[in-house]
């Protein structure tokens, strides 16, 4: 089955689109790969200017958002998969809704089908930026990611560009089997942490295996890192952030040396993780060809991804939607929140469905301890909210502080009479829990659905 069954799975789509289902992402790329295998290896091969993929545990949607803008700015046609569908499917669907349109198709891709991704995209460019625990009933332990990326890696073409995050151990380790990777991180040590985080994931040499030492701690593991058996030490990145300027919850000031010059932007979403992957988009923009001065402008005027930072008014009042899915994000989250000054109110969504993780067990690695004294109240929710709330109650939370409220749309309601006017509520919701959210928040009329046109 040759052309019907690009022609088929098109329909498809179309049809999900108009039933209102949301399969148009998936369902195309999954009816076309059952019959051709190769689809995507096919198409790809069309594309003047080629391909790139960027893959993370924590950061990818968000950095690809920024690099998609860069690029678009250049002038550049892309083939993207804006929805963040990132499984072979997705990039499938990607690829055939925009089937000769574009010139150069751009993917941020699942940390697990990357490899197989890579393996039929062949792309030009490839951005690796961190590697967290995360869905461990899913990808096992950080080891065996980085292993399969390290296999990976062995195998591309030599000419292809490897980008490499060199504050991350686990992920600038990689560099041994791809030896020409470059390398990006920051340099700046103002915003650092005072130590290494109790949660934090990579902690020894990749090499050795002795404990590493840190003189630099950004954000989990993420740091100046060097092993003191060995001598393996964090890379000196090409391109480097020299000044990073986190200005509480409004955005990020930020100065980046690259081998091309210097890129200044003021990065309109908050918090040190967007200036990692404002670091990311930097070095990719770069290595596609896109000049610095074309990079800074579009940085600022970049928007949030779905569900990441994404600002919206409800019933008269800001709320900030920002995405928890494990340890090293949330702790971040935190971390961005406690730059409020003022008491902050939280609804925390907690589900354990399959694009979450079963195991719910890292939310005892998240560190909610330090907001309790700022916390004027929060409404926790989802599938497993009692998970969350005793979590809550431990960390030493009073009842009185706290409504558990299982049904999703009931919590929003809740925590929206239980927050003053005037005042921001932040919603920290798991990946599933955010698409229900933000369903409930289209339904309302106070945000886009991102299905629209996809």
């Amino acid at each position: 089955m040759g052309v019907p069954a690009y022609a088929i799975a098109r329909a498809a789509g179309s049809l999900s689109r108009r039933l209102g289902r949301g399969g148009g992402t998936s369902l195309p790329g999954q009816l076309l790969l059952r019959w051709r295998p190769r689809a995507i290896q096919e198409m790809a091969a069309a594309m003047a200017e080629g391909s790139a993929v960027v893959s993370a545990t924590n950061g990818k949607t968000t950095t690809a958002r920024l690099l998609a803008g860069c690029l678009r700015a250049d002038g550049r046609r892309l083939v993207t998969n804006q929805s963040g569908a990132n499984l072979l499917s997705g990039v499938a669907t990607a690829l055939l809704a925009d089937r000769g349109s574009g010139d150069l198709g751009f993917f941020e891709v699942d940390e697990a089908a990357l490899p197989a991704v890579v393996a039929q995209l062949e792309p030009r460019v490839v951005l690796l930026m961190n590697l967290f625990r995360d869905q461990l009933d899913r990808y096992g332990e950080l080891e065996e990611l980085a292993t399969r990326w390290r296999d990976m890696l062995a195998t591309i073409a030599p000419g292809t560009v490897v980008l490499l995050n060199a504050d991350d151990p686990g992920v600038a380790g990689l560099g041994d089997a791809f030896p020409g990777a470059t390398y990006f991180g920051i340099d700046d040590p103002s915003p650092a942490l005072p130590g290494l985080p109790h949660a934090a994931d990579s902690k020894r040499c990749r090499r050795c295996d002795a404990p590493l030492a840190y003189d630099v701690v950004f954000l989990g593991h993420l740091g100046h890192w060097r092993c003191d058996s060995c001598g393996w030490s964090r890379p000196q990145p090409a391109v480097r952030a020299v000044h990073v300027g986190v200005d509480g919850l409004n955005g990020v000031d930020l100065t980046v040396k690259t081998p091309s010059g210097e890129v200044s932007a003021r990065l309109p979403l908050p918090g040190l993780h967007n200036a990692y992957n404002a670091v990311a988009a930097t070095a990719a923009a770069v290595a596609l060809g896109v000049a610095v001065d074309v990079i800074g402008p579009a940085l600022e005027r970049s928007q949030a991804a779905f569900g990441r930072a994404e600002r919206i008014t409800l019933d008269g009042r800001d709320a900030l939607l920002l995405l928890v899915k494990n340890p090293a994000g949330a702790n971040e989250t935190i971390r961005t929140l406690l730059l409020d000054p003022d008491p902050v109110d939280l609804l925390v969504a907690l589900n354990d469905r399959t694009a979450d993780g079963r195991d719910v067990s890292w939310i005892w690695d998240v560190d909610f301890e330090p907001l309790l004294g700022r916390l004027r109240h929060v409404t926790v929710t989802g599938d497993r909210a009692f998970d969350l709330a005793l979590r809550f109650r431990y960390a030493g939370l009073e009842p009185e502080r706290m409504d558990v409220v299982a049904e999703l749309e009931r919590a929003v309601d809740r925590a929206v009479a239980a927050s003053p006017a005037g005042r921001p509520l932040y919603m920290l919701p798991t990946y599933t829990a955010m698409l229900d959210l933000r369903r409930i928040l289209v339904r309302r009329g106070v945000a886009e659905d991102f299905w629209r046109d996809r």
